[in-house]
């Protein structure tokens, strides 16, 4: 082990689009772990669209990252020192202190190699497939035979969502930005429907795969998604609004959907949730979601770049749609 280790720093906070001058790779010597903790090497990182709003200097249900100082996110490793800590060396954890090649931290999950790729705690087993299984069992939970709209179905979370629908019962229907991304949704992860919301107006295509209407939408969009989604509701139809992205950037917020009202007849129920709140969950959500990565029902794709240098080109990749699945980072080796 080298005696130092890097880490990513904000060096400034962005005006739309982040670039590479918001961010610094700082060298910094290796952490020693103080009483109570474990030191980590770690072999992937995430990138999240949460992350985007914790680059402004807003209160929100996590603290804005601090300009100068090193980000945070989900990271899994090994533990490779421990001062009486929760874990012990050689145990593969999940944990929260990502944007590093080592971490100290005093808490964290399990992650068990024997069970799927240890990339997997990060993604279709980690906070994305829980923030999918949450939305549809807790926030809008779903029916067998009912028609559900999943939008950017071809990220870690849509791709989750709509899987766990189908696997329930339901008509799935999915947006993504690509035709590559319509072919894997509907060829691979067995949706019934799925469109390029860049090749034809999201309206439009909902017309022609949901005339019925659809029951529930599970939001990671915003914007004309929402607006889209609304005007196919059917009566006593749900809403779980997961996420935004298509607004993460704007400086400016925009105006909410001018049908908005169409929630009052319909009687719809709209709720936000943040996957914080679920985490409860997470044992009935790997009993499920992890027989159904084991047995193959539940179909899974990473988008992998290497090298922590490259965080902040993957981070900013996810926010324009350039992964197909969980976004990861290598910074060090996967299980012998």
């Amino acid at each position: 082990m080298s005696a130092t280790t890097r880490e990513i720093r904000l060096a400034s906070r962005p005006d739309g689009e982040p670039t590479d001058d918001n961010f610094e790779i700082a060298e910094t010597p290796i952490p020693e772990p103080g009483p109570g903790e474990v030191l980590v090497r770690n072999s992937y990182l995430s990138v999240d669209p949460y992350m985007r709003g914790r680059m402004r200097d807003v209160k929100s249900y996590l603290p804005p990252f601090e300009v100068g100082k090193a980000m945070d996110g989900g990271a899994v490793g090994q533990v490779v020192a421990s001062n009486d800590g929760p874990f012990e060396e050689g145990a593969w954890i999940q944990h929260q202190a990502g944007w590093r090649e080592h971490s100290v931290v005093d808490g964290g999950y399990p992650a068990d190699p024997a069970v799927a790729p240890i990339s997997t705690a990060l993604g279709v087993l980690g906070m994305p497939g829980l923030t999918a299984y949450a939305g549809l069992t807790d926030v809008a939970p779903i029916e067998e035979g009912q028609t559900v709209f999943v939008s950017a179905a071809a990220g870690a979370v849509g791709s989750a969502a709509g899987q766990i629908a189908r696997l329930r019962g339901c008509r799935t229907i999915g947006s993504a930005g690509s035709p590559e991304k319509v072919a894997w949704l509907t060829d691979e992860l067995g949706f019934d429907a799925a469109f390029s919301y860049k090749e034809a107006p999201v309206a439009d295509a909902l017309r022609e795969h949901a005339p019925k209407g659809i029951d529930v939408y599970f939001d990671n969009v915003g914007g004309d998604h929402l607006s889209a989604a609304l005007a196919r509701m059917r009566l006593h139809g749900k809403i779980a609004l997961c996420g935004a992205i298509a607004q993460y950037n704007e400086e400016t917020p925009q105006p909410g959907p001018d049908n908005f009202l169409a929630v009052l007849p319909l009687r719809l129920t709209i709720r936000g949730f943040i996957v914080l709140d679920h985490f409860g969950l997470m044992g009935r959500f790997i009993d499920e979601v992890g027989g159904w990565v084991r047995s193959g029902d539940l179909r899974y794709r990473e988008t992998i770049v290497d090298g922590i240098e490259n965080m902040p080109a993957a981070f900013n990749g996810l926010l324009s749609g350039d992964n197909i699945g969980k976004m990861l980072v290598k910074v060090g080796p996967d299980p012998a």
